[in-house]
């Protein structure tokens, strides 16, 4: 490795970073921690590490302090983790000071993890960020010993989307003018996701196509040495296809070898894993199914509506679930299950005795007893707190059998799902 080419990137940097323009989010950062940043890519991990770089700048630090290194350079894509001592040895050629390190994308190296925990060691200040899952994975969490603390990073809420399009909120937004400038933008964000590179590009689809071809090759088929490319894109549609239902393992593997694909149960559970470890997927459990069950059955969904409807046709049903669903589990995460015995619910966190329905419209009467009466039947033997219903665009309350049933649009609800 090129100690030039090193040094080249390290001025580089300091230089962009100081003048990026950036739309800030929440970040809450311990003045003395160290921090690794997971998420799906292009969900917004750099940019969070340049908000934080601007913030340590108006505090008085100097761009000459900061040493950032994104590992997709294909300058130093090749660099090992023997190598990485060099970042150091450059930056201390260039400056005096302790640097603020951060590492950009550093699980393309192999064994980074190492680095990491001395770099903690000799106390100093690092920021990392990572596309896959398994960097919060208990391997490496006991080799970093403690020494980081993890934030998953995912794409932009509706109301972070709003912000973006300069959307402001005020008391009692709901009847003022800026509503129908709320529902238009929801129509945007609902079929094209959250993904903030995505917001200003005319073609979205095609944008969203090529982030999909990035994430399967890069982070699944090339990371984990997938040798049946094909089975495991025909499972991302089968999975996208059936995102209301339940998806045992077993029936996956009955479903794909049925369009003439030899694979096994194992090799299903494994592509299961890399598309959860890619940040591509997440899968809820049913609450009723014993520990073992939970893990072999599972409703998939997608990190990004976007990114699901690129597989979709007629999309509104399965895009209004997997939005509730994206919602839930920022907000819930392992606390989130769905909900089947005797009784179907679609979403169900036992830990705050609330259940959801999820209902595309309550228009004739036979979905409307539907969606009622599941909430009714599980809160005769499971007390909920709050009971609701997201539709599209429906708003009522419904009151029977002494449960009080709300029924929210959509695009209210995610904007304070605890009103």
């Amino acid at each position: 490795m090129e100690k030039d080419v090193i040094k080249q990137i390290i001025l580089r940097q300091q230089d962009f970073i100081s003048q990026v323009r950036l739309l800030p989010r929440e970040l809450e950062i311990e003045a003395n921690g160290n921090y690794v940043f997971v998420g799906i890519r292009r969900a917004g991990k750099t940019y969070l590490l340049y908000q934080y770089i601007q913030e340590l700048l108006r505090d008085g630090h100097i761009k000459q302090e900061i040493l950032f290194i994104n590992f997709e350079d294909e300058r130093i894509a090749d660099i090992r983790k023997d190598e990485l001592y060099l970042l150091l040895e450059c930056y201390k050629e260039l400056f005096s000071y302790d640097p603020i390190i951060f590492l950009d994308e550093i699980q393309n190296v192999e064994g980074w993890e190492h680095f990491a925990r001395r770099l903690a060691d000799e106390k100093r200040r690092v920021f990392i960020t990572g596309s896959n899952v398994r960097m919060l994975s208990r391997e490496i969490a006991s080799t970093l010993g403690g020494r980081y603390l993890m934030k998953e990073v995912y794409p932009f809420d509706f109301k972070e989307y709003l912000r973006y399009r300069q959307i402001r909120l005020e008391e009692h937004w709901e009847l003022s003018p800026v509503r129908a400038d709320v529902v238009r933008c929801f129509e945007d964000y609902f079929y094209n996701g959250g993904l903030p590179e995505c917001f200003d590009y005319l073609d979205k689809r095609a944008w969203l196509t090529s982030l999909y071809q990035k994430i399967l090759y890069s982070d699944i088929v090339v990371r984990n040495n997938i040798r049946s490319e094909q089975s495991l894109r025909l499972l991302v549609r089968k999975l996208a296809d059936s995102v209301l239902q339940p998806m045992a393992v077993k029936r996956l593997q009955n479903i794909l070898q049925g369009d003439g694909n030899r694979i096994s149960r194992e090799t299903i559970a494994a592509f299961l894993d890399y598309l959860h470890s890619a940040y591509l997927t997440f899968g809820i459990s049913n609450f009723t199914e014993t520990v073992s069950q939970r893990e072999t059955t599972k409703k998939t969904y997608f990190y990004d509506n976007g990114l699901l409807n690129l597989f979709l046709f007629r999309p509104e049903t399965k895009l209004l679930e997997n939005l509730v669903a994206i919602t839930l589990y920022r907000r819930y995460g392992e606390e989130l299950y769905y909900y089947n015995k005797n009784v179907e619910v679609d979403f169900f966190v036992p830990t705050q005795n609330l259940a959801l329905q999820v209902s595309y419209a309550l228009l004739d009467e036979q979905t409307r007893r539907r969606e009622v009466g599941a909430l009714i039947n599980l809160s005769r033997f499971m007390p909920l707190r709050r009971a609701l219903i997201i539709s599209k665009d429906q708003e009522e309350v419904i009151e029977e059998e002494d449960l009080r049933i709300e029924v929210i649009p959509v695009w209210k609800w995610i904007l304070n799902p605890e009103r």
